[in-house]
């Protein structure tokens, strides 16, 4: 669930329909219960990498916590690695950081915020998506 499941929250990204961009969303029958957007960008961690920003990843409430949003993070970075991609970053909510913890992710040192977009608690997250010996 995404900004508290409250539409008026809603703004599109500005990069939503570039070519460079990527959505991936998993599916209960037609119902999306998990999305997730990747978009090109410079990271605040390890310049040199080819790098993609995670942004929006949200699971509807109902199916938390089944699995279901670490199967669709596998499948992008899966898919962002096949694409080339080294290094994937998003300013995770800090009540997910125990998710992406448990999936690969790690924090940054000292990068906890808040965000201006929804004034909640955030650090700065990340993974690797090739070894540390292929750069």
């Amino acid at each position: 669930m995404l900004r508290n499941d409250d539409p008026t929250l809603y703004h599109p990204d500005v990069r939503d329909d570039e070519p460079t961009s990527l959505h991936y969303g998993g599916f209960l029958g037609e119902r999306l219960v998990v999305s997730a957007s990747f978009f090109p960008s410079a990271p605040p961690m390890n310049p040199s990498l080819a790098t993609y920003q995670l942004r929006y990843m949200a699971t509807d409430l109902d199916v938390q916590g089944r699995g279901y949003g670490a199967l669709v993070l596998q499948f992008a970075e899966n898919d962002l690695r096949d694409r080339g991609i080294e290094q994937v970053w998003a300013n995770g909510r800090d009540t997910a950081l125990g998710f992406y913890q448990n999936v690969g992710w790690r924090c940054v040192e000292a990068s906890e915020h808040v965000s201006p977009e929804t004034n909640l608690p955030h650090t700065v997250i990340y993974k690797r998506l090739t070894s540390e010996d292929e750069s």
